[in-house]
C-alpha cells in the first residue's frame, strides 16, 4: 500500500483527491492536514465523503511515515512549507499549487500527455493548472509537428470551483447564478507555463497567444475554443491529432461537437477539431477539478509508483 499524506486538507482540490483516495485500492491515508479544522471529521468539510472515512483533519504530519505526499494548499504556500519542513529522501511530492510549474528544485511538470516518461522517474511532481491542462492538450500536437507558427486565439469558460472553496464577489452565488464574465483578459497566470511548454514542443517561440478568461455560471468543468491558421486540410488535422493522442489513456478524439456533460466528474479530457477556411478550430472538455486537478494528481502518482494510470479514476460522467 501507498501510504500518503495530504497538506491543506479543506479546499476543494483536497476534497476531490480524498474523494478518489478512500477508494483507490493501494493507497492508505495517513494523514490530512488543516489548521483549522483539525480535530473535525473529513466528512464535516467534505460532506460527500459521509460513510466513507471517519478520518479527522490534523494539525500535526509525519513526513517520514508516508511515502507520498500531495501538497494542496493555496498558490505560494509550497515554497514556505519547504522552506521550514526538511524533504525525507525518498519522499514523492505532488504540488497542485504553482509553486513549481517552472520546474525549479528537481519538480517535473506533470502533463502525462506531454512528459510521460519523465513523469514515471520523478520524485517530486508540479502538477499543471487546469485552463493549462485544457489549452495544452488543445494544441500539444500542432507544437509537437513544430506547425504552432501562427497567431493563437483562445476563449475558454470555467466553473466556479476554480476559483477555491473561499467566497468572494465574484463567486458567490447571487452573482455567479445566470451570469457570464471575463477576467484577466490576456494576463492569466496559466499563459505562463502554456508558452513555455509549447515553445519547448514546438521547437520554436510561442508567445503570440491571445487568452480569453470566462467564468461560467456552473460549478465545474471547462470549455476550451481554440483556433489558430494551419495548412492542413481537416482530414489531416484530425490525423495528427488521433496519432498523438493513440495511447493517452484519457485524452480522446471526438468525432462530433463535445460537450461538458460528457467530462464532468471524469478524468477524461474530449478533443474535436474543425476546419473552417485557412484556421484550425479545437473545442476541448475537461473537469477543472479532476483533469484539471486531483484527477491528474492522482494519475501522476499512478505514473510514479509503477500502476495502472487508470487506478482509481474510472469514473463514470454526470450526464444529467
Amino acid at each position: 500500500m501507498i501510504k500518503v499524506g495530504i497538506i491543506g486538507g479543506a479546499g476543494y482540490t483536497a476534497g476531490e483527491l480524498l474523494r478518489l483516495l478512500v477508494n483507490h485500492p493501494e493507497v492508505e491515508i495517513v494523514f490530512v492536514h488543516s489548521e483549522s479544522n483539525a480535530g473535525n471529521f473529513l466528512s464535516d468539510v467534505h460532506e460527500g465523503l459521509v460513510g466513507d472515512t471517519d478520518m479527522r483533519f490534523s494539525s500535526e504530519f509525519d513526513l517520514k511515515a508516508i511515502d507520498c505526499l500531495f501538497m494542496c494548499g493555496a498558490h505560494g504556500k509550497s515554497a514556505g512549507f519547504w522552506a521550514e519542513n526538511p524533504c525525507p529522501e525518498g519522499l514523492r511530492v505532488i504540488d497542485l499549487a504553482q509553486d513549481y510549474r517552472d520546474e525549479s528544485d528537481g519538480y517535473v511538470y506533470g502533463l502525462p500527455e506531454w512528459q510521460k516518461a519523465k513523469i514515471m522517474g520523478a520524485t517530486k511532481i508540479a502538477n499543471p493548472g487546469c485552463f493549462a491542462t485544457a489549452i495544452q492538450l488543445s494544441l500539444l500536437p500542432l507544437a509537437a509537428a513544430g506547425l504552432l507558427n501562427d497567431e493563437v486565439d483562445i476563449t475558454a469558460i470555467t466553473g466556479s470551483t476554480g476559483a477555491g472553496v473561499k467566497p468572494g464577489a465574484t463567486t458567490h452565488f447571487s452573482w455567479r447564478n445566470n451570469n457570464v464574465s471575463t477576467y484577466k483578459v490576456f494576463e492569466h497566470q496559466h499563459l505562463i507555463e502554456i508558452k513555455r511548454d509549447l515553445s519547448i514542443l514546438n521547437g520554436a517561440p510561442v508567445e503570440k497567444i491571445n487568452f480569453v478568461p470566462m467564468r461560467g455560471d456552473f460549478a465545474r468543468g471547462i470549455f476550451a475554443s481554440v483556433y489558430t491558421e494551419t495548412e492542413l486540410s481537416e482530414e489531416e488535422l484530425a490525423s495528427l491529432y488521433k496519432n498523438y493522442y493513440e495511447n493517452a489513456a484519457f485524452t480522446f478524439m471526438y468525432d462530433k461537437p463535445v460537450d461538458l456533460k460528457q467530462v464532468v466528474n471524469t478524468n477524461k479530457c474530449l478533443i474535436h477539431v474543425e476546419k473552417h477556411g485557412s484556421k484550425a478550430v479545437i473545442s476541448t472538455v475537461v473537469d477543472n477539478l479532476l483533469k484539471g486537478a486531483s484527477g491528474q494528481a492522482l494519475q501522476n502518482m499512478n505514473l510514479i509508483f509503477g500502476l495502472p494510470e487508470t487506478l482509481g479514476l474510472k469514473l463514470k460522467a454526470l450526464a444529467f
